[in-house]
């Protein structure tokens, strides 16, 4: 339906009253049904159940019947078409009641799986938020001057301050610091830059302050180009047809073409009047009446999307649950999806035994302790002990802390800062080289004679990636790492939980190609959890998104929301998701067996009104109580997984 928003009505208000309409129109329904059930044959009481259904019809289903009819006379048959040919065909025999709850039903659902699409399409605008809109440029005389972002051009000078977001992309001039790149490239860890590297819009400044030369204009940054990409890959999805309305393309003319078959060829055939031809060919479309195929598939697929709630997925309608079974590859991101996106402490070795072990942790705990950067507070969690008392702290922008603690003077920073007042012996060389093969961040003890200790520290696989790509292998799915991290980083993770094939230094827009050349291929879903995954979670032929941890652009970008941010819930919703298909299509062999059946007995002038109602109004149950079995198995597969 077309909303028309006018001044000082907002379109939440919009929203509430469609709802209203929605819910004013299942209780006419549920009246009409209730009163049918228990009502005499007083005329009063079957108009007012007309009345009553008829206003469920109009209230919820009139744009579904005006599109239904459209359809029709453009023999275009799809599921509103189905829906209006239900419904008209329901209220011609006087099935008025069971009219208004199928509209009723089937509107509500439309209605859930538009907002759905909408709070995708809604949400990219956020993405522009994560840069500032304005900056301090530097200004002919020499001054700093706070200006919008958008009157800012190539080449001028700006400042950002530690803790900021950087405004635009540009290559850096002055001063160094720690960069937070997750949302562009999805490494775990900051970025050390200085002099001549390059700072993209979106990201943060996490230390010291510096100044950029400002290489593209606001609508060239690297958030735009995201949004564009996020945009661009929506549209150009191709768009997916349910699986109701190819059935529909074919079960409606079909049921069309028999009943005039039989109105016409009947007193040829058997020779029965004119007449009893019309009745005969009258009881065949009350039986194959598509009510209980309209009824049963959104039963199915609901009782599926119900399963997968419980275990803490959440499908953002019955379409993308038909998609799942047909996935052969999954993409997953690495930071954040498959690892915990936190560095962590895996190895603190000392490097002298001149001072004792216990020592060695409390000096690199207590130096540790005082900074705010994300090395240092894995350094910190790791070694969870209590500070010392240390005098004349200082904290290096980009190299690492500085601290006396019972008169020794004590350094705990990078490679690159340590090895310019004291000397890494060939073991200690060996060593560092072997972390950083692994994708390691490296950092060092040393006092002004020695290297006394290595702390590495690491993003970490999840405790349940392994296990969570076996059981997706044993699916026979394919998996597929897209990474912004580095080539070591991310073939080192792949290895250790058994991804199959890896890209690596990804940008977002070539996340999005990376994952168009495995369509081309095969049917693939992408799983991510930060913005940088965005453009290819809305480019995917079904997106995931990890949601506890994830951003709201990528939550919202996605088709299905993983909110526990465990993996192993992938293998969960694709088996549910295969479990509801399985019984949508014995709902169908059902609907086809049973309804083939009374139709033959209705050619042959068997099948009576009373039975053509009783078999089609029997099947609609049938498939009803077949649908919610999906929800019986779902507490023992949580009970199983859990253990």
């Amino acid at each position: 339906s077309v909303e028309i928003i006018t001044n000082g009505v907002s379109a939440a208000t919009n929203h509430a009253m469609s709802w209203q309409r929605l819910l004013l129109s299942l209780l006419f329904a549920v009246l009409a049904e209730m009163m049918e059930l228990f009502s005499s044959d007083a005329t009063v009481e079957k108009l007012l159940i007309v009345v009553l259904s008829l206003s469920a019809i109009l209230l919820a289903g009139l744009p579904v019947y005006f599109k239904g009819m459209s359809a029709l006379r453009r023999i275009k048959l799809n599921m509103n078409s189905l829906m209006s040919v239900a419904v008209t065909g329901a209220c011609l025999i006087g099935y008025w009641p069971e009219a208004g709850m199928v509209m009723s039903l089937f509107s509500i659902a439309e209605e859930l799986e538009f907002r759905a699409a909408s709070r995708a399409r809604n949400a990219i605008a956020k993405l522009g938020e994560l840069a500032p809109d304005f900056a301090m440029v530097k200004a002919i005389d020499g001054r700093w001057n706070n200006r919008a972002v958008s009157t800012i051009g190539v080449g001028d000078f700006v400042r950002v301050d530690a803790g900021d977001r950087i405004p635009l992309d540009g290559i850096l001039q002055e001063g160094r610091s720690s960069v937070d790149q997750s949302s562009v490239t999805g490494e775990s860890l900051p970025v050390e830059k200085s002099v001549g590297d390059q700072v993209f819009a979106g990201t943060v400044n996490t230390t010291g302050a510096f100044v950029f030369q400002v290489s593209s204009i606001e609508s060239e940054s690297t958030i735009a180009r995201i949004i564009r990409a996020v945009e661009d890959a929506q549209s150009a999805r191709a768009p997916i047809q349910r699986f109701v309305d190819r059935f529909a393309a074919r079960y409606t003319p079909a049921v069309f073409v028999l009943a005039i078959a039989v109105a016409v060829l009947s007193p040829i055939l058997f020779g029965v009047s004119v007449l009893n031809a019309i009745y005969r060919a009258l009881v065949l479309l009350v039986i194959a009446c598509p009510c209980a195929l309209v009824i049963a598939t959104p039963i199915t697929l609901v009782s599926g999307l119900t399963a997968a709630a419980r275990q803490g997925i959440v499908i953002k309608g019955g379409l993308f649950l038909e998609q799942i079974p047909r996935l052969q590859t999954m993409a997953f991101d690495k930071t954040g999806t498959l690892t915990t996106g936190q560095p962590a402490l895996v190895e603190f070795r000392p490097l002298t035994e001149s001072v004792s072990l216990i020592e060695l942790k409390q000096w690199c705990a207590s130096l540790a302790g005082r900074s705010k950067h994300p090395v240092s507070r894995a350094i910190a969690a790791g070694l969870s002990l209590e500070a010392i008392r240390m005098e004349d702290f200082e904290a290096k922008i980009g190299q690492g802390l500085m601290a006396s603690i019972d008169d020794r003077r004590l350094y705990l920073g990078n490679r690159r800062w340590l090895e310019s007042f004291v000397s890494i012996d060939s073991k200690t060389e060996r060593l560092i080289s072997r972390h950083e093969q692994a994708g390691h961040s490296i950092s060092l003890l040393a006092d002004d004679h020695q290297l006394l200790a290595l702390l590495a520290v690491a993003d970490q696989p999840r405790a349940t990636s392994a296990r969570a790509i076996d059981r997706l292998h044993q699916l026979k799915i394919k998996t597929v790492m897209l990474s912004g991290d580095n080539r070591v980083s991310a073939e080192l993770i792949a290895m250790k939980i058994g991804v199959d094939q890896v890209f690596s230094d990804l940008l977002p827009e070539m996340k999005l190609q990376a994952l168009q050349k495995l369509q081309s291929e095969a049917l693939t879903g992408m799983v991510g959890d930060g913005i940088n995954d965005a453009p290819a979670l809305a480019g995917a032929q079904v997106g995931f998104a990890m949601g506890a941890a994830g951003t709201d652009a990528a939550m919202e970008a996605a088709d299905v929301v993983i909110m526990d941010d465990d993996p192993l819930r992938l293998a969960d919703v694709v088996q549910i998701s295969r479990k509801t298909l399985q019984i949508l299509w014995q709902n169908i062999i059902l609907i086809a067996l049973i309804k083939s059946i009374f139709l033959v007995m209705a050619l042959f002038g068997f099948a009576t009104m009373w039975q053509a109602v009783f078999a089609d109004m029997g099947t609609s149950l049938i498939v009803i109580f077949n649908s919610l079995r999906l929800l019986a198995p779902v507490q023992s597969q949580k009970v199983l997984y859990a253990s």
